[in-house]
């Protein structure tokens, strides 16, 4: 045990939760890709196997490099990693791959990027390093409209392709400012803005000509929530809804065990958007209610390590990573079981996608080397009677 915290330091329950996930996904994803390795790979099951796994290898290497990393790094870097994040994803708008009338991808070196993946995590780090450096000024309007201005910079090239994933990132950049003590007549304004601008939306989707606007994601977004709202016709997000519901529902308890599952068979994208319904499926409620109990768990490590921290952008940091990576998990679980519209949105290490893997493991690495420095900072006081409490929090306002 001693040599495991020797190597693997911070949180040793963090670092539980990544390999929980990370077996539980490798288990879940040779399972529902055996229609996928037919059609594409003539068979071969062990194909997108190995691809996971070598994924999923990478990103624990990728984990454990960067929470080796002072969190310092970042705090002084993150303006630039935002900035090359938001050039990406305006580059995606016009060169990506056209998948299925979203351009979400970018072809680098033989693979592909999704540059929203990457924003996510950049975002969170820039927020709590301006929120950290302006704690003087959170009342101040500029200092709200600074914020809110690099948020819509993001999230508007996001929106016309992916607007789940636009959803969450305004959501979580929504509660940082308020953990950030952002003034609370500013966060209502932006509230009631956001409800304004959700109904004109609802009003306008419901009611255009979508045979007009068939070369984008218009006629999705409405499909999906006529679907939710039971006033559509039959179509593909009912379909995939229904599909889901049958895998849970016949789970049980114990669930039909690994690889027994039926529903992969007829489930779009059981591997990634669906994964949830097929793990509860074939491990059952139990199944279901581990990964509902670990993503909780994250949230509760997370408070544990902004609570033993002494400076704010670090506490910020973990706290918006885990309640980004958690709020996204319990959306994809919601839609699984029919309480939410289709989304596409993965389930964090547990869905097949190498950008995802990647990016979530820097973001676990992020939390990790936040609760290292912790742990080692204690330590330090705890030895010679003096922190480095007051250097680090000049660092903060750097």
């Amino acid at each position: 045990m001693n040599t495991f915290r020797k190597i693997f330091k911070g949180d040793p329950f963090i670092w539980g939760i990544v390999f929980l996930l990370s077996a539980i996904g490798v288990l879940a994803v040779y399972s529902s890709t055996g229609n996928l390795a037919y059609s594409k790979q003539e068979g071969n099951t062990e194909f997108y196997l190995l691809r996971h796994l070598g994924f999923i290898v990478v990103g624990l290497f990728v984990m454990y490099v960067v929470h080796n990393i002072p969190f310092k790094f970042y705090s002084r870097s993150s303006i630039y990693l935002l900035w090359l994040s938001i050039v990406l994803l305006f580059v995606t708008l016009f060169v990506g791959y056209n998948i299925n009338n979203a351009q979400r991808v970018i072809p680098i070196f033989g693979f592909t990027l999704q540059p929203s993946d990457m924003a996510k995590v950049f975002l969170v780090i820039f927020l709590a390093k301006y929120l950290s450096k302006k704690q003087q000024e959170v009342d101040n309007f500029q200092v709200f409209i600074r914020l809110l201005g690099m948020i819509l910079l993001v999230i508007a090239p996001i929106i016309p392709e992916n607007l789940s994933t636009a959803l969450v990132v305004m959501t979580t950049s929504t509660l940082l400012m308020v953990i950030g003590r952002i003034k609370t007549k500013f966060i209502l304004g932006l509230l009631g803005t956001g409800v304004l601008l959700a109904a004109m939306f609802y009003f306008l989707l419901m009611n255009l000509d979508m045979n007009k606007y068939q070369h984008t994601r218009m006629p999705t977004w409405k499909k999906r929530i006529e679907t939710y709202m039971g006033t559509g016709e039959n179509s593909d997000s009912n379909y995939q809804q229904v599909q889901s519901q049958i895998a849970v529902a016949t789970g049980g308890f114990w669930g039909k065990g690994p690889g027994n599952s039926t529903q992969r068979n007829y489930l779009p994208h059981p591997y990634s958007d669906f994964i949830f319904a097929i793990i509860v499926e074939e491990y059952g409620l139990l199944g279901g209610l581990l990964l509902i109990a670990a993503f909780i768990i994250l949230i509760l490590r997370a408070l544990k390590v902004v609570l033993e921290s002494q400076r704010s952008f670090p506490a910020l940091v973990v706290l918006g990573i885990a309640v980004s990576t958690s709020f996204q998990a319990f959306v994809h679980m919601g839609v699984s079981v029919g309480k939410l519209p289709v989304t596409g949105l993965t389930l964090p290490l547990v869905s097949m996608g190498g950008t995802s893997i990647i990016f979530n493991s820097i973001a676990f690495g992020v939390m990790l080397g936040v609760s290292r420095h912790i742990q080692e900072e204690k330590l330090k006081a705890s030895t010679t009677g003096v922190g480095s409490v007051q250097k680090d929090n000049e660092e903060d306002t750097q």
